[in-house]
Formats: structure tokens, C-alpha cells, sequence
């Protein structure tokens, strides 16, 4: 990655037009192409950019341009759609390229596949007396995240979410229809949850005589102590 802070002045001509006048700005050279102009604000995202596949000439200014301080021109040129985003350098005051190396990809925590493990492990947070039978208990419409039992014997459907929502009750339904059809787990009760549940998504659940529950995902890691806390 290429980073060069410089006064510049950036034109961007193709399916809309843009301009920046001039000001010191963060001009982010990627290895994919990309260019990607930033202020000292606006959080992450940029002024105006070029996304790939794209490709970058610099050009010398004409007398005019030169005379009006214009050292280089970079011209960003969109491949597909022939766009182009002109940056004007009136001059550079840092310039520095540094090898980053492959990326990894962002590893979201509190995805539902962690859910699903970590009830798994504290399947008593179900209710007293409640069992682990399997986790992707496979359907004819897909997978049930928990299949468990409850003390009294009965088998209990587990639909988990980060966030739950009326489309996560619909599918917990209809994995319910289709399971209490199975006469060797017939009747089956529902739980949805999730660390945080619509209300909409709650008045419909509750209609349908499915149980909610919302996951404390700090407390299911071991890291927030619920017992010392006062609220």
C-alpha cells in the first residue's frame, strides 16, 4: 500500500461529476488498483475513489497547469466503464509504500455459529433439567441449530440469531410443523433466541406458543461476571 499526504485537487468525470478543491489530503494507493482519497474526518469513509479493476498513469502538467502549481497529474481510469477520477499534486509532504501481506478477513464474534456452540455447552440455560440430543438437527427445509430435550422428556427446537427478527420466528415455525410430524419427537416445543429480540418478533413467537430467550453473549464466554453486577 501506497500512502501520500499532499495539497491536491481531485476531478472525477464519468457517470456523475465530482469535484474537491484544493486542501491537504490522504491519498491511499492500494495493490488491487484502488484509490481512495481521504480528509482528517468523515470516520472511514473516503472523499471520492476509484474501485477496481482500474489503472493509474502520471502525467507531467501542461505550462498552464504548472503555472497555476501543478507538479503531477494522476489519472485513475475505471477499465469497464472508462470513468476517471484526475488528482492534481500541488506538492507532497509524505510518501511511503509498505507491504501489508495477505489479510486474514474479518473474524465476527457473536456470530451465530458461536451461538450455537456456546448454548450448546450451557444447554441449561434453556431451563433446568434441559439436555443437549444434537446441534444441526437436519429437516426437510434445512438444519434446527439445537435439538435438546427438557426434563419432562419433550423435544425442544432452538432457532438462534445475533439479532431476531420476524423471518427468524417464521423459520423456527415451519422447521416446528415439519418436526412435530416426526412421531418420535412429536410434540416438540420452541425456543428462539438471540441477544436481542424485535419486539414484533417476540409478540409473534409468543403467539405461537414459542418460547423466547435472549443470550448474554459476554456471560456465555465466561467474561462478565453477572453475579457482581449491579444491574
Amino acid at each position: 500500500m501506497r500512502l501520500v499526504i499532499a495539497n491536491c485537487s481531485v476531478d472525477y468525470a464519468g457517470r456523475l461529476n465530482a469535484h474537491l478543491p484544493l486542501a491537504t489530503r490522504l491519498l491511499m494507493i492500494k495493490a488491487d488498483g484502488s484509490l481512495l482519497i481521504h480528509s482528517d474526518g468523515g470516520s472511514y469513509k473516503p472523499l471520492n475513489w476509484m474501485s477496481p479493476p482500474c489503472a493509474m498513469s502520471v502525467q507531467e502538467p501542461d505550462a498552464d497547469q504548472a503555472a497555476a502549481g501543478i507538479t503531477a497529474l494522476w489519472t485513475v481510469t475505471h477499465l469497464k466503464t472508462a470513468d476517471e477520477l484526475v488528482v492534481s499534486i500541488f506538492d507532497v509532504q509524505h510518501d511511503s509504500a509498505h507491504e501489508l501481506g495477505i489479510d486474514p478477513g474479518l473474524i465476527k464474534e457473536g456470530v451465530e455459529a458461536h451461538l450455537q456452540q456456546l448454548l450448546a455447552e450451557h444447554i441449561h440455560l434453556l431451563g433446568e433439567g434441559h439436555t443437549l440430543v444434537r446441534r444441526e438437527y437436519m429437516t426437510a427445509i434445512g438444519p434446527v441449530d439445537i435439538l435438546a430435550q427438557d426434563a419432562s422428556g419433550h423435544s425442544v427446537a432452538v432457532e438462534l440469531k445475533r439479532r431476531g427478527d420476524i423471518d427468524g420466528v417464521e423459520q423456527l415455525t415451519r422447521y416446528l410443523e415439519l418436526m412435530n410430524r416426526d412421531p418420535h419427537l412429536a410434540p416438540v416445543l420452541g425456543v428462539f433466541a438471540a441477544q436481542e429480540i424485535k419486539p414484533q418478533a417476540r409478540r409473534l413467537a409468543e403467539d405461537r406458543g414459542i418460547r423466547c430467550l435472549l443470550l448474554d453473549y459476554d456471560a456465555m464466554r465466561g467474561i462478565d461476571d453477572t453475579k457482581t453486577r449491579l444491574f
